[in-house]
């Protein structure tokens, strides 16, 4: 289990890197076609690939289904290498986006990126949904279905600090990849950048194949045995899922409400500052292989700090403190980290003397460091402490609520979250055309959703409680009770 998080974490933290850097940097595009993407194309494609699995779960298993979803992505990245990315100059259609950038106004632009440069936008999605997909709903489902609250509180740290490693070795690897040596020898692209990706997507797809080898051992030689010595009449029973219904889940319960409120706010509070964040970065490296040298960098340094806290903090905050407690550490490092990044971008816009000697550098490099901090300080809260805390809080519900509601909060929720943030740059950008001109709506907003986080956080954490002191079972009914209930039940 933990090689097999490290290999899957290795490929989401590599492709995240490369993904930023090809929409950002490419021609005719910028940080604006993010907001774009996340609500036009992720938003859908996330929608579909949840009916995917829910339909794949329904008719195979548990094994089967981890090898045809993790067999999607590879075989698109492979597709992306040898088809899509060499020939992008006859796939784009960058005549009929021009025509429609003199149509569109200005605030559109990210709209037409999208479509001109469509086999990136492809590339941008899978990369998303590998996180989702692979990371949230496959692995932490299977994970969650063979431990229990006590090896949680163990294990789940083990398997993150796998994960943090995972995040230092893909960081180092991007910096590596973007050294920008082109080699003569190799049969493949025209420039360096070519070249990296194609280096790039083999490590990703031999990452893949190791994973899917790995998981087979475990199911072939630890779970299927288990399994064998389980009376036929002590298993239970397959759990048919359905879209509709795995939503209606969500209606039923606060429980799982709460849940995909904190999913939502995490997702919601990342994304606003990121799009930022990443405009930033853009003006400061406009190339991109000093664009994914510089987000390997990050990574490194984040798997670092996510490692440090996996190995001293996270083990020792969560068997001493609450469950609320614990949970509530990452909104406040979000929190007091983006209150430092508005007030440099906000210093930066506004020119206020003195500030590029107090940065020694440039205003521009002191937001984007501020930024840098944000991620790091966040997403290393979010691997360790946050995602431990959000998954032991699925451990109390029913076997078939768990599945249902992990699919409906993970598969779709979490997207939910940033396209909301995209949604809302998305308008601020029509309206004030600029990052610059927008970034103080964002900042309140910001304010407010890690607000709501922090309250779902401390409500969920009641209802937590509760369960686990009565050593219970959540069970959310298909149908709703016609006997009479209190106001604080379920």
């Amino acid at each position: 289990m933990f090689f097999i998080y490290f290999l899957i974490s290795f490929n989401y933290n590599a492709l995240r890197a490369y993904k930023d850097s090809m929409v950002v940097t490419e021609s005719h595009s910028g940080a604006e076609a993010i907001p774009f993407i996340k609500v036009w194309a992720i938003l859908p494609s996330a929608i579909l690939l949840t009916f995917i699995f829910t339909r794949l779960s329904n008719r195979f298993s548990k094994e089967k289904v981890f090898y045809l979803m993790m067999g999607i992505f590879l075989s698109f990245f492979a597709l992306f290498a040898f088809v899509l990315f060499p020939y992008q100059e006859f796939l784009h259609p960058h005549g009929l986006a021009d025509q429609f950038q003199s149509m569109l106004p200005a605030g559109f632009k990210g709209f037409v990126a999208i479509f001109r440069n469509w086999t990136f936008t492809l590339f941008y999605v899978m990369s998303e949904l590998w996180s989702t997909a692979i990371m949230a709903v496959l692995f932490w489902g299977f994970a969650n279905e063979v431990t229990n609250v006590g090896e949680a509180k163990r294990f789940y740290i083990l398997w993150s600090i796998g994960a943090n490693i995972a995040g230092i070795f893909s960081g180092q690897a991007a910096i590596y990849f973007s050294g920008g040596v082109f080699l003569s020898w190799l049969p493949y692209g025209k420039t360096a950048w070519d070249q990296t990706i194609f280096f790039l997507i083999c490590t990703v797809i031999a990452c893949g194949l190791l994973t899917m080898a790995i998981f087979r051992w475990l199911n072939k030689h630890v779970i299927q045995p288990q399994d064998k010595a389980i009376p036929e009449h002590a298993k239970p029973e397959k759990v048919k899922m359905s879209m509709r219904k795995n939503f209606a889940y969500l209606a039923k319960s606060r429980y799982l409400l709460c849940i995909a409120l904190i999913v939502l706010g995490y997702n919601l509070t990342l994304n606003l500052i990121e799009v930022v964040w990443k405009n930033q970065i853009k003006q400061l490296y406009p190339n991109p292989t000093d664009y994914s040298a510089y987000m390997g960098e990050v990574m490194t340094w984040m798997g670092v700090l996510a490692t440090v806290i996996s190995v001293f903090i996270t083990g020792n905050v969560i068997r001493r403190f609450s469950w609320t407690a614990s949970a509530l550490v990452t909104p406040a490092i979000a929190l007091i980290m983006g209150m430092g990044f508005f007030i440099f971008v906000f210093c930066q816009n506004t020119n206020i003397p003195g500030l590029a000697f107090l940065a020694g550098s440039s205003p521009l490099m002191l937001s984007v460091l501020a930024g840098s901090l944000h991620n790091c300080s966040t997403r290393a809260c979010k691997y360790t402490i946050f995602d431990a805390t959000k998954e032991i809080a699925f451990i109390p519900l029913s076997s078939e609520s768990k599945l249902k509601g992990k699919a409906a909060i993970d598969g779709v929720g979490s997207r939910i979250g940033k396209s909301g943030g995209s949604v809302i740059h998305q308008g601020l950008l029509i309206i004030f055309t600029t990052f610059a001109a927008s970034t103080p709506y964002v900042a309140g907003i910001f304010f407010v959703a890690v607000v709501i986080w922090m309250l779902s956080t401390m409500s969920l954490g009641k209802k937590f409680d509760a369960l686990t002191s009565e050593h219970a079972k959540l069970d959310i009914p298909d149908a709703p009770s016609r006997k009479p209930v209190s106001a604080y039940a379920e």
